[in-house]
């Protein structure tokens, strides 16, 4: 399905050939983001890097929240066709977060659906099995499946009740025994 590797849970993964994903710190770090020949960072997050990126990286700043009610598809498409822009000109492309678990991971599984015609949850797998911290807050996977559905004219996850709310039902499972807090 794809060629992968993890430089770390707190590095950067790689996801495609011209795909990686990390958190800031990661993100920030010159000699990563060099070894890797990233040629564009897209940062989501709600402050911009510490450091200037290097001056043949492209950098793009999406200042959102990570809050179930952000409007986080209103980026989805041209984040989405920059990655994809990048990987056609032979470039490398870092998308990143805070923690690199939520908002970013939602960009990537986008860009996969869009550019490598998979489902929303073949997407969350190959992100997962890339950074096992993968975890996008409700009100982004609900986005995702409506994403999806307008993709693809139906969705692979449904979002489900549950004792702390409404999830996907991927994660039912490990959430079955939780309560609220």
């Amino acid at each position: 399905m794809h060629k992968s590797g993890s430089f770390g849970l707190s590095g950067l993964c790689q996801i495609t050939e011209n795909l990686f994903l990390s958190n800031a710190a990661a993100a920030n770090d010159a000699c990563q983001v060099s070894k890797n020949n990233i040629t564009c960072i897209i940062n989501v997050s709600e402050t911009k890097h510490r450091t200037t990126p290097p001056i043949c990286v492209e950098y793009i700043h999406i200042p959102i929240p990570d809050s179930p009610t952000s409007p986080l598809s209103e980026f989805f498409d041209k984040v989405a066709d920059k990655i994809q822009f990048y990987a056609s000109h032979n470039g490398r492309t870092l998308v990143h977060c805070n923690a690199g678990v939520s908002r970013s991971t939602a960009l990537c599984m986008v860009y996969l659906m869009k550019y490598h015609d998979v489902t929303l949850l073949e997407a969350h797998t190959w992100i997962k099995k890339c950074r096992p911290l993968t975890r996008p807050n409700s009100g982004f996977w609900q986005q995702l499946i409506w994403y999806e559905t307008e993709l693809r004219g139906s969705a692979s996850v449904q979002m489900v009740s549950s004792s702390i709310g409404d999830i996907p039902d991927i994660y039912e499972d490990e959430t079955r025994n939780m309560t609220p807090l």
